[in-house]
């Protein structure tokens, strides 16, 4: 009878709190689905979208430049791997979304009660929120 005795191997893991991991995945499937609506939206013009962008003195064909970074920011989110490219996204959506609200403002247009300052800052609290959250792997 032979004995084999070798060392050990062990393998480090790193434990995630499970509601950690939900609340990310929640939140960013959240952000990436009101990111990707509203995407889609501009790209189609739908929703008011015409008289939303004129209205703060833009052309309408930057419904259509913003629209294409939308709905590619939604998709870069969610796929696997490409941390650098989430940091790009979460920035830009940040971006995206307060100067939003800044161009409401400035041009005091408001909506009803506020909505129109109220919704995209809810979008940029939501991209922080996804951003604070993220796993390990999503870091640079």
């Amino acid at each position: 009878m032979s004995t084999i005795i070798g060392a050990e191997t062990t393998t480090k893991v790193e434990a995630r709190p499970r509601g950690k991991m939900i609340a990310y995945w929640t939140v960013t499937l959240l952000l990436a689905a009101a990111v990707m609506l509203s995407g889609i939206g501009q790209l189609m013009q739908l929703g008011g979208n015409i008289e939303l962008v004129t209205n703060l003195g833009y052309p309408i064909y930057v419904l259509t430049i913003l629209g294409i970074w939308k709905v590619l920011g939604a998709i870069a989110v969610v796929v696997p791997g490409f941390p650098r490219l989430k940091e790009w996204v979460h920035a830009g959506i940040f971006f995206l979304m307060t100067g939003a609200a800044l161009s409401h403002m400035f041009a005091n247009d408001y909506g009803d009660y506020g909505f129109y300052i109220i919704l995209p800052l809810s979008y940029a609290a939501l991209n922080i929120a996804s951003w604070a959250l993220r796993p390990k792997s999503r870091m640079l």
